[in-house]
């Protein structure tokens, strides 16, 4: 009895095995390359399938998801002779699993190595500054070369980055001098251009001042005239319609002198000849209203010059 036991319990494992290894479950995303007698069969898809234990061996199993890989900082000639280093990360998808298993023999350095080849091309024909700022025209002449280089090997590279690029050492110092020079001119070109601004506005408000002050002195000074002319024309009004003779036009004139008179600079009086008049006629008035009008004039005689007399 015991050897039948043995003989079945080696018929269970066996069974259990060939039940395992026919039956192969497939993750999302992921594919399997099946080989009959180390040919190519088919692909196992995502899923349950069921393939001939023994017989049938899985090669390969393969991530259809878009995969990242960064590539080690490569060392690269510009057209002026320049050396800089340049790291690049690469997205790519496994787009037919069958030729990325038989048509490469390791597509992650197939990929690498036509990454550094491609690259030193192009960058071989640009000088460092145009290296520095072309980004985006170098990403999509990578791209495109790698993914027409890679279309045959069932995989697609959908997009190409720069990581960084550093040029030498010494390169770098006198590109930071350059920068803190051109901030330097762009801070002393705006500190002149906020002072010009500045006494541009100043000499505005100024003028815009001085306008205002001289229409403001303008303005009062032609009220004060047309005030002194409203004041002149009454008063030559007042003085029509009270039928003024020449005695009150010189008692008038007279009132004025005072104010005439006043300051220093007065050196020199124009009197109209016409006020003479009226002043001989205002001394006149003047006289008649004396207390000594009317008395009799003393006559003095000339003295009497004796004559010589007869003794």
């Amino acid at each position: 009895m015991e050897p039948i036991i043995i003989v079945l319990i080696i018929l269970v494992v066996l069974v259990f095995i060939a039940l395992m290894k026919t039956v192969q479950v497939i993750p999302q995303a992921s594919a399997a390359i099946v080989e009959r007698f180390g040919r190519y069969t088919r692909t196992l898809n995502a899923g349950l399938n069921i393939v001939v234990p023994f017989i049938d061996s899985i090669r390969n199993r393969i991530d259809l998801r878009e995969q990242v890989v960064p590539f080690p900082p490569q060392p690269v000639i510009t057209q002026d002779n320049l050396v800089v280093n340049i790291d690049t990360v690469i997205y790519y998808q496994v787009t037919d699993a069958r030729a990325a298993t038989y048509e490469v023999s390791s597509f992650i350095q197939a990929i690498e190595q036509l990454t550094v080849t491609t690259l030193r091309n192009i960058i071989g024909g640009m000088d460092l500054e145009r290296t520095l700022t072309s980004r985006e025209e170098i990403n999509a002449a990578l791209r495109g070369v790698l993914d027409e280089a890679t279309g045959k090997w069932g995989i697609r590279v959908n997009r190409v980055e720069l990581k960084a690029i550093e040029p030498p050492t010494s390169i770098q110092d006198s590109m930071e001098k350059q920068m803190r020079a051109d901030r330097d001119k762009r801070a002393a070109i705006l500190t002149a251009e906020g002072i010009r601004q500045s006494q541009i506005l100043t000499a505005e408000g100024e003028k815009q001042s001085a306008i205002l002050r001289a229409e403001g002195e303008a303005r009062a000074a032609a009220l004060r005239a047309e005030g002194e002319a409203q004041a002149i024309r009454t008063v030559f009004e007042s003085i029509h319609a009270g039928d003024a003779d020449e005695k009150l036009l010189a008692y008038q004139y007279l009132q004025m002198l005072p104010k005439i008179a006043e300051g220093d600079a007065n050196k020199l009086w124009i009197v109209p000849s016409e006020i003479g008049d009226a002043l001989k006629g205002l001394s006149g008035a003047v006289g008649s209203l004396s207390p000594t009008a009317g008395a009799p004039k003393i006559r003095k005689d000339s003295p009497r010059r004796e004559q010589p007399g007869i003794d």
